[in-house]
């Protein structure tokens, strides 16, 4: 009965914000919307269904608090206290139960859904159709290894709508200054540090992108607070490799990744030994891998379906035009590219699971392919509006000359 309840709430939830997004966005699909989440809680089923038969973290985090005798402050001095601590009110007071939890946190991890699709929405508002039927938006919404490592009890799902609340919110910060806030303490409660890449990633868009959104003064209050909050959290982004100590940060954090590396791949039968890749196979594996040729189990045979899929729409930006479009792109496209990169970069250096490779990954890949995306729109737009210069063109040429006929 408390799993009906919770679930007739999330979609009254649902709808109260789709009536929101309607009233702001009037063209937004939000039939789309709504078929995005009962996928998404079709996954969440598969998820629930996996972790029967798994050890799972979510089962780790549920048992854990439902033990523990604490006060809800107290579990910020607990490792990955940002889980605990969000669950603690839901277990702790509402007397939630872990098919309730897995349920809740399913919805968070959809919600993060919904902010990445008003995301591409409003940078792009061109249709892009992928291998000559698809539609590029559509398909990036409906990939379901995203949803999978999104819809359950943990980080995957609050790290997500943590960081497509705070993507979506920087643009214009002054009118989403709450959904700010929130989608910085989620990511900061969950990984410190991938907060340290998003405002890295900001203040790169900010100093480098071709157009000027944001007023100096916000620019300059951005940066500051920015600034603000590494020097503060400092401590907590370099705790995540046990560095907040250290005297030679560059030398302990190589030997942090080479252990964390050899510990990964030893405690998995999906280990794999990359402290000998170079750094473009490192990335190619996080990425893009597992492929078909090694695959851990059955569901890597799915999860190669769709990183081979990746591939084939990296591939779209394999040329020298792409090059020309970054170097004068916008702000959001190069936060979205310095973003995917830096955390690309530092999680190669730690992930030699493939496992575990591919639930991280889900966090960045939609800046990727907010990118390659942007990047076939702006082509679309440069394609057309060629065709309809010369177009104009020829229907001048041809007025000149039947006036020039008319006239003899």
């Amino acid at each position: 009965m408390g799993f009906v309840v919770l679930l007739v709430v999330l979609f009254f939830l649902n709808e109260q914000i789709y009536r929101r997004i309607a009233a702001k966005k009037p063209l937004a699909s939000i039939s789309l919307l709504r078929k995005l989440f009962l996928y998404h809680l079709l996954l969440a089923g598969v998820y629930f269904a996996y972790a029967s038969f798994n050890p799972t973290d979510s089962k780790h985090y549920f048992n854990v608090l439902s033990q523990l005798d604490i006060s809800w402050g107290e579990t910020i001095a607990l490792t990955n206290w940002g889980v605990f601590f969000i669950e603690f009110p839901f277990v702790k007071y509402l007397g939630f139960d872990y098919p309730l939890c897995m349920l809740l946190f399913s919805w968070f991890g959809y919600i993060g859904f919904v902010y990445a699709y008003l995301f591409f929405i409003e940078n792009i508002k061109e249709k892009i159709i992928v291998f000559r039927r698809y539609d590029f938006l559509t398909l990036l919404l409906f990939l379901p290894n995203m949803h999978f490592w999104s819809a359950s009890l943990g980080k995957g799902s609050v790290i997500f709508m943590g960081v497509m609340m705070f993507i979506y919110a920087i643009q214009f910060p002054k009118q989403r200054i709450v959904i700010l806030i929130l989608g910085a303490f989620f990511i900061y409660c969950i990984r410190a540090h991938v907060m340290f890449f998003m405002i890295v990633g900001v203040m790169f868009g900010l100093f480098f992108g071709s157009d000027q959104k944001l007023s100096k003064g916000m620019k300059f209050f951005l940066i500051l607070s920015g600034v603000l909050f590494i020097y503060l959290a400092s401590s907590s982004i370099l705790a995540v490799a046990n560095l907040e100590k250290s005297d030679d940060l560059v030398n302990d954090f190589t030997e942090f990744a080479s252990i964390r590396s050899e510990g990964l791949s030893e405690n998995a039968g999906s280990g794999i030994d990359m402290s000998s890749y170079p750094l473009p196979f490192k990335l190619f594996t996080f990425w893009f891998r597992p492929l078909f040729v090694d695959v851990p189990n059955v569901l890597g045979y799915f999860s190669s379906f769709e990183n081979l899929l990746y591939l084939m729409l990296f591939f779209k930006i394999c040329n020298k035009s792409f090059l020309s479009f970054i170097k004068k792109a916008p702000s959001v496209v190069k936060m979205s590219v310095m973003i995917f990169l830096l955390t690309s970069f530092a999680m190669t250096f730690v992930m030699s699971n493939l496992g575990i490779i591919m639930r991280q990954k889900s966090q960045v890949m939609y800046f990727g392919f907010f990118v390659i995306y942007y990047y076939l729109a702006d082509k679309k737009i440069r394609e057309r509006n060629h065709w309809e210069k010369i177009e104009a063109q020829s229907q001048e040429v041809y007025e000149k000359q039947n006036k020039e006929f008319l006239n003899y």
